[in-house]
Formats: structure tokens, C-alpha cells, sequence
């Protein structure tokens, strides 16, 4: 006979201690806190297109590890990708980057204090 023991550890819960909005904004902060991803947003922000095939020329890392970006990027949101035959185009989406910065501005402006370095 073998038994299963599940242990819920409280550490992993602790998260639902937060509203969505800040469960949200930390969820953006952790896609953004990879440099590499930083640089693929920003290669893609400075063709100003879509791009076809491969980026690694770009980003000094391999094939499989731009990808595996990529697809973390995708997946949050940021970029949008295009399935055409073995090529995928991946571009920027701009109704969700101009909605994450402002998600970013309004919480930083809601923190705002000290103004006229009164601390």
C-alpha cells in the first residue's frame, strides 16, 4: 500500500494575499526582468515592422533561448505573432504596450510622496 502526502506550503499562497491589480503589475514586472526580453521589445520597437523569421541576429543569444523569449513575451501579451507556413511574424502590440505603461505610470504615480524632497 503506498499513501500520497500533498503538503500546501503557505509561501506559495501568499500571493492571493494581494489584489489582481498589484498580482498583475508584478506578473508584467517578471516578464520585463529579463534583459533579453528587454531587447527584443526594443528591436522590435526600432524596425518599426513586423519581423519574419529569425531575430538572433539582433540578440546575442541562440536560436532556441530567443524562442523560449519569445514565447514568454507572447504569451503576457507584449508581442503578437503570425503563423505563415515555417516562418512566424512577430511584432510589437501596441494597444497592450500603451496599456501597460500606463498600468506602470499609475502605480508609480500612486506611490509618489515627498514631492519638493521633503523626506
Amino acid at each position: 500500500m503506498s499513501y500520497v502526502c500533498v503538503i500546501k506550503h503557505f509561501d506559495m499562497l501568499k500571493t492571493e494575499l494581494f489584489n489582481s491589480e498589484l498580482q498583475n503589475l508584478a506578473e508584467l514586472a517578471k516578464v520585463l526582468s529579463h534583459p533579453a526580453r528587454l531587447a527584443i521589445l526594443k528591436h522590435l520597437a526600432e524596425c518599426k515592422t513586423c519581423i519574419s523569421g529569425d531575430i538572433t541576429d539582433a540578440i546575442p543569444l541562440s536560436r532556441t533561448t530567443v524562442s523560449q523569449h519569445l514565447q514568454e513575451l507572447k504569451k503576457s501579451g507584449f508581442i503578437q505573432g503570425e503563423i505563415e507556413g515555417v516562418k512566424i511574424h512577430y511584432c510589437l502590440d501596441n494597444e497592450k504596450i500603451k496599456n501597460i505603461s500606463e498600468i506602470i505610470d499609475d502605480f508609480f504615480k500612486s506611490i509618489e510622496c515627498c514631492k519638493n524632497d521633503e523626506c
